[in-house]
């Protein structure tokens, strides 16, 4: 039976993500449960009362060629192992886009498994790049400038100036910021900002630790020097570096020597193609020209 998640299933779904995500750091679940999760957000399937299926779809105003559509961002479709191959993640997730294509324009899943997602719709539309930095591949410069723990007032500030140059990303907040601080942290990560001579926030990036190397998850910067500073800051944490950035950040210029990986990051699923068509005035017949008419790059760094 499927149904939309109550408070009594809390536990229940929360042990399902740490059966089934056993390479998510459990750090970043106890977060998610402490700080975003919420049952209306979940649908799970039950079998003798039991929860032996959960997903997760999270509401998110999507900002696109100067709209904000109503979308949401597919995740944690999880089945308890032994439960696995009786059909429980494919019902669950058939009732959650049914929910959606009623509901809203756009919906968003990660592109962990883009083949299986294909079959309902979905299409890969958004790649990021990863390049993988030493000191050798970075110019070595003071840290002046840089502070740990910058206010989510200041993190809002230049990530609004950032994002100008970008489309098709989720409209943010303070409350965002005041989340991902605390999401940061709950993994025992840093966030390290840049400021210039006048106090003023040029960057900031998030910096995870993952053994011997370091993932810069997010960097919002607004010129090369900010970019430099907040790269070095965190080669001080660790000597291998792996930056995330959007694809159209073409950082080879400023690092020509390092390795630079593109992945699939983002698909998204378009339910309603006559109406999107009406609302930009356009010839749609596939997710593909849905966002070619995209007047800017797209930068979606969300993961829920």
């Amino acid at each position: 039976m499927i149904e939309r998640a109550n408070e009594a299933v809390t536990l229940e779904v929360k042990n399902i993500w740490k059966k089934c995500f056993t390479n998510e750091d459990a750090r970043y679940i106890e977060y998610f449960f402490n700080n975003v999760y919420q049952p209306e957000y979940v649908y799970v399937a039950k079998e003798e009362g039991q929860v032996v299926a959960s997903i997760c779809r999270i509401p998110h105003a999507f900002v696109f060629n100067h709209r904000v559509l109503q979308a949401s961002m597919i995740s944690k479709l999880a089945e308890l192992p032994e439960k696995r191959k009786e059909g429980y993640a494919k019902e669950l997730l058939e009732t959650v886009l049914d929910a959606c294509e009623h509901t809203e324009l756009l919906t968003l899943i990660q592109a962990d498994h883009p083949e299986f997602y294909k079959q309902y719709g979905f299409e890969s539309v958004y790649t990021r790049c990863c390049y993988t930095l030493t000191r050798e591949n970075v110019k070595r410069i003071t840290n002046y400038g840089c502070a740990y723990e910058p206010s989510p007032l200041d993190m809002l500030k230049v990530y609004s100036s950032f994002i100008r140059r970008f489309n098709g990303f989720y409209a943010r907040d303070i409350d965002y910021f005041v989340r991902l601080k605390k999401e940061i942290t709950a993994r025992g990560g840093k966030i390290v900002a840049y400021y210039n001579g006048k106090n003023q926030i040029q960057g900031y990036a998030t910096i995870l630790l993952e053994g011997k190397e370091a993932k810069v998850e997010e960097c919002i910067y607004l010129n090369a020097m900010a970019l430099t500073k907040l790269v070095n800051a965190a080669l001080q944490e660790r000597a291998i570096i792996n930056l995330h950035v959007s694809e159209a950040e073409n950082l080879s210029v400023l690092f020509p020597d390092a390795e630079k990986k593109e992945y699939a990051s983002v698909m998204v699923r378009l339910n309603d193609y006559a109406l999107y068509a009406r609302l930009f005035n356009e010839k749609i017949k596939d997710v593909g020209d849905a966002f070619k008419i995209s007047e800017k790059p797209l930068n979606l760094n969300e993961f829920i």
